[in-house]
């Protein structure tokens, strides 16, 4: 388990308490000094890149290359985008820094400015962020204004999807907070067709501490490969979503003990909405490190750590999220206008004990089509020209197929055509069983954790009943030609 040998301290939310409120322009500049002078201040990418500062806006994106990308681009028109949107309903933490230290925000925003190129700065923040917004309209109305940069406080439209860079790019050029697929990037064309650095505002309140203390203060923090600190927001503890700021490599048992506690058996969503669930018990000794949590086939987000407690419904819990997920898509495309409602409505008849059909093999296939890359378990390989005689045997294009795999079973217990009926008997023996823990850990063990391979689990099922032995095929089916 990775460790400090000395306490932590905060660094972003270092200063007064959050029962002060917004810190005040005095107050800032007295704490941290002034920034460095704009000549200084254009250099600053360099120091960026060695200090490995990444986004904090999910992506986890270099800062430093960002920034350099735009300034190629500039001619000293560019614009700098504070992204403030923060669409993710579990996390808090650009809000409460919004609130607290807006001077330090507006930092940031000169720093990037002054380092790409720009003329004008957007300060992007999601309309139900009432605190932040009004923190942030205070701390402009406290400082002189700069002869080289303009800024303006806009409020963005409530929504996930809001404050994905090429949404804000175009509800700032026409009104409309949906990704687009253009040619040109926003660092190549973004507002008004200028250059744009599109950039998470706690990305820029670490830029701005750099800039004041250099690469090598920054990098002291950290346990591992990912070095510096990181808001994070935690949840399902106790009321409320709470806000606070870790080193890079603090145990996600670190956390969940400073929060209250969390009994055995407890869930955790790591990274937000585009997370993922994992088992408290198997991941409290795993580090809150964005390298590390990748290996491992998790991810850091945006800092989210939503803990659900033993006695809830994961299942319940993930229809929340596909519920809210299906509501804010951007509607432009077919698996999300469709597959993502449809997903949702399943997942919450499945969490109702509800479910119709064949649903629960619908939830994977339409996964499926949303997912980026797919393994496929097959009964039979076939030749190329089998499948393509009959377009209506394609289930998934072939660019989101990773592997296809000849395991004969492994669809079991759903059905495969011609070959294997779906084993109902094993779906209400899981549903019977699941009714209680003891119950459901006894299944988890005999059908998954005391499987050591393959066929062990096939020698369990009873594959010659639900072999289809009466086959029916269909007519022939007429696609024409020329």
């Amino acid at each position: 388990m990775p460790s400090s040998t000395t306490p932590f301290e905060p660094r972003v939310l270092a200063g007064p308490p959050a029962s002060a409120g917004p810190e005040r322009l005095i107050a800032h500049d007295l704490r941290l000094g002034r920034l460095p002078s704009p000549s200084e201040r254009r250099n600053l990418t360099a120091v960026l890149d060695s200090s490995g500062l990444l986004g904090r806006g999910g992506a986890g994106f270099p800062v430093g290359h960002k920034w350099r990308s735009v300034a190629e681009h500039s001619t000293g028109n560019a614009v700098v985008v504070v992204n403030g949107a923060e669409g993710e309903p579990r996390s808090a933490k650009d809000g409460t820094l919004m609130g607290l230290r807006p001077h330090l925000v507006l930092d940031g925003a000169l720093v990037a400015a002054d380092a790409v190129g720009a003329t004008d700065v957007v300060l992007y923040v999601g309309r139900e962020h009432t605190e932040a917004r009004r923190g942030l309209a205070q701390a402009l109305a406290e400082r002189e204004p700069d002869s080289n940069v303009q800024m303006q406080l806009v409020a963005a439209p409530v929504g996930y999807v809001a404050g994905e860079a090429t949404a804000v790019v175009h509800y700032l050029n026409e009104g409309d907070a949906r990704p687009t697929f253009l040619d040109a990037r926003p660092h190549e064309r973004g507002v008004a067709d200028r250059p744009t650095l599109v950039q998470n505002v706690e990305s820029l309140a670490h830029a701005a501490l750099i800039a004041r203390f250099g690469d090598d203060w920054y990098r002291a923090a950290g346990r591992l490969a990912t070095r510096g600190s990181a808001l994070i927001t935690v949840s399902g503890l106790s009321p409320g979503q709470t806000v606070r700021e870790i080193e890079y490599g603090t145990t996600i048992g670190e956390v969940a003990r400073s929060a209250g506690g969390a009994p055995s058996g407890s869930a955790v969503l790591l990274g937000g909405y585009f997370g993922g669930w994992a088992s408290l018990d198997e991941v409290q000794d795993e580090p809150l490190d964005p390298v590390s949590m990748r290996e491992h086939g998790s991810g850091f987000g945006c800092g989210v750590l939503s803990f659900l407690r033993s006695d809830a419904c994961g299942v319940a819990a993930t229809a929340e999220i596909m519920a809210y997920m299906a509501d804010g898509t951007a509607e432009q495309c077919g698996p999300c206008v469709f597959g993502l409602g449809s997903i949702a409505q399943a997942t919450r008849r499945l969490a109702n004990g509800d479910v119709k059909g064949d649903e629960i093999e619908s939830i994977g296939r339409w996964a499926g089509l949303a997912a980026g890359r797919v393994i496929v378990t097959c009964e039979e390989l076939v030749d190329p020209s089998v499948t393509l005689s009959d377009p209506n045997r394609i289930l998934f294009p072939e660019t989101k197929v990773a592997a296809v795999v000849h395991e004969p079973g492994g669809a079991h217990p759903s059905p495969v055509q011609g070959f294997f009926k779906r084993d109902h008997a094993f779906y209400r023996d899981y549903a019977e069983r699941s009714r209680s823990v003891d119950g459901y850990l006894a299944w988890l063990e005999q059908w998954v954790m005391d499987v050591p391979d393959r066929a062990t689990y096939m020698g369990r099922v009873d594959a010659e009943t639900l072999r289809i032995v009466r086959h029916r095929m269909s007519e022939p089916v007429d696609y024409g030609d020329e």
